[in-house]
């Protein structure tokens, strides 16, 4: 985990449900994970100040921003957070430009970090300022959305399920973005989400709730892979959402070769040209293990790889393979059993061609 940033300890009471939890993050980006109903937003609200717990505190860099104890309760304005809303929430009447500079204007000078020009280019926003916000797709709104929040050189950012509403294609590109802000503006992010593949994309770590009540909590890998969260997981959608270079197009051929981390993947083909990013996504399912190289097959992809950890998920087994970067494979126990796999073993994954499917 990073240096701490923000730290909590908070109970707030409603009808029939009660959060009542704790939690250390880092300044990296820290995930709130779990299913609808468990409390995320509320702890999101609660960190915001646009809800007030009914005991415990919460501290950012070393500042106190509510103690029921003392009776401190700094407002919201007065954090210094952007917020990103899962509906964007942006004011229909204005235009990208005018939506951006919103937060910017209400900035004192002096506290004014972020250039709005970079902040622009960054999240590929220039041929957007002119339009209105109501004639621009879902992905572009969150993107407006996330700039406004920057505009204001917020200490925290907090995004909660910022991709819910999106489908496939907008979704790789603002995992994308965010990644990018987060190595470049080295802001602490609290990112919300019911998505397995989203949190295991994006965050470093990560804090799993049910009912109110913290279930896991640390590096994500570790977290994901924790039994006690198999009853709130859907694994059967994990993803690994990837950034792969392009090796070759395809020229005109119905596939294009990419490479993640350290090995080159036989993928559809893309528009992209050489040397330019995409995003792609690889089911943790669909990936099969040999130890040895398997021959007259039609997978497209044997790619080399170390076992790095396995973990049993339920009825599930996890397994984290390196290439240069880790991804996640899931198997059965019988397999993982009669390969005799363990933690530092050399294994072959086997992948279809259709298997990897394009974002961007």
């Amino acid at each position: 985990m990073t240096d701490t940033f923000l730290e909590f300890n908070v109970r707030k009471q409603f009808p029939g449900f009660e959060l009542n939890c704790q939690g250390a993050f880092g300044s990296g980006v820290t995930a709130i994970f779990g299913p609808s109903g468990t409390g995320k937003t509320t702890l999101l609200n609660c960190i915001a100040g646009m809800l007030s717990p009914d005991l415990g505190e919460i501290a950012a860099g070393g500042r106190t921003l509510f103690s029921s104890a003392t009776g401190t309760v700094v407002p919201p304005e007065r954090r210094r957070f952007g917020y990103v809303f899962q509906d964007a929430a942006l004011f229909p009447h204005k235009t990208v430009e005018d939506n951006i500079g919103y937060g910017y204007a209400l900035t004192p000078p002096e506290e004014r970090e972020i250039d709005l020009d970079h902040l622009v280019d960054m999240l590929g926003l220039a041929p957007l300022m002119d339009r209105s916000v109501n004639n621009l797709s879902g992905g572009e709104r969150q993107r407006v959305a996330v700039a406004r929040a920057l505009a204001t050189s917020p200490r925290l950012l907090l995004l909660d399920e910022p991709l819910a509403s999106l489908d496939a294609r907008y979704t790789g590109a603002i995992i994308t973005y965010l990644k990018r802000i987060a190595r470049e503006l080295e802001i602490p992010m609290v990112y919300v989400s019911h998505s397995l593949s989203e949190v295991m994309a994006l965050a470093q770590d990560t804090l799993a709730l049910q009912q109110g009540r913290t279930v896991a909590f640390g590096p994500t890998p570790t977290v994901l892979a924790d039994p006690a969260i198999a009853a709130i997981a859907d694994y059967s959608s994990l993803e690994n959402i990837l950034e792969a270079k392009v090796v070759e197009t395809g020229d005109g051929r119905s596939t294009s070769l990419l490479k993640i981390g350290d090995a080159e993947f036989v993928a559809p083909a893309t528009d992209r040209t050489p040397s330019e990013t995409v995003v792609v996504s690889l089911g943790a399912g669909d990936v099969m293990l040999s130890l040895d190289v398997p021959r007259r097959i039609s997978a497209r992809n044997i790619i080399r790889a170390k076992v790095r950890e396995i973990h049993d998920v339920g009825d599930r087994v996890l397994v984290y393979v390196d290439i240069g970067r880790t991804l996640t494979v899931e198997i059965t126990a019988n397999a993982r059993d009669d390969l005799g796999l363990r933690e530092g073993s050399d294994v072959y994954m086997v992948i279809k061609t259709a298997s990897i499917r394009m974002m961007t």
